[in-house]
């Protein structure tokens, strides 16, 4: 029997060197983001009551490199894998690169920087769509809150974490993909894949990693290592 008549459901589980090949610059590695910016200034609710402006613009930023950029060979080879399987993809990133790539279903743990919601007490009842790079002060809810960024930041809850724990468990292959699983809570999901599930993990450093015997370790990037894979499943 051929691996794909064997698998009927993939997850893909990304982080941000997911994107990283697209030019998009990570948080952690050296030279990332967190060596710019402390998390308190513009990750934080705390940072967004004391100084709103600094974490619009520091978001504004990131929203207009987003679209300055490209899906990656990584992205499309995930979405190419909707031609066979029932695909479905969890990520951390803020970017929307999976969606310009084509993939269906995509869920967004940590938010999605091309929409904003409401800063008032109803965060989570609607999204609004960002059509160019920036968010401005003017625009606001209905209920007249001003509107800030689609981001889960540190200290809040990640509303959709017990849908992305369903979704894991229910997958026949799992692809993990440029994270490192240090993020917590996010990084917990691999406890929900089922035993019988086959699980790579795609990542320059994945054999430094102190990984679960049961994830096989592909320490390739993004687009390398998803070359490989896809062959594999795809033959």
């Amino acid at each position: 029997m051929f691996l794909s008549e064997m698998i009927k459901k993939i997850v893909v589980f990304s982080g941000a060197g997911m994107s990283a090949e697209s030019g998009i610059q990570t948080f952690r590695d050296h030279g990332g983001l967190w060596e710019q910016y402390r998390i308190e200034d513009v990750a934080t609710p705390e940072a967004w009551n004391r100084d709103p402006e600094l974490v619009t613009r520091f978001y504004n930023e990131r929203r207009k490199k987003i679209i300055e950029t490209s899906p990656n060979e990584a992205h499309q080879l995930i979405q190419h894998l909707e031609l066979i399987y029932d695909v479905s993809v969890i990520t951390q990133n803020i970017d929307d690169l999976h969606e310009r790539a084509g993939s269906s279903k995509v869920l967004h743990l940590h938010g999605n920087i091309r929409f904003s919601k409401s800063s008032g007490p109803n965060q989570e009842a609607a999204y609004y769509p960002i059509d160019s790079w920036e968010l401005t002060e003017a625009d606001r809810c209905p209920e007249g809150y001003r509107l800030r960024p689609h981001v889960v930041w540190f200290g809040e809850a990640v509303p959709l974490f017990e849908v992305a724990e369903k979704l894991i468990s229910s997958a026949d292959v799992v692809i993990i993909i440029g994270t490192s699983l240090r993020v917590y809570p996010a990084a917990g999901l691999i406890n929900h894949i089922k035993e019988d599930s086959k699980t790579y993990l795609i990542d320059p450093n994945a054999n430094n990693l102190n990984l679960p015997n049961w994830i096989e370790a592909v320490s390739e990037s993004a687009v390398k290592g998803m070359k490989s894979l896809y062959e594999n499943l795809t033959s």
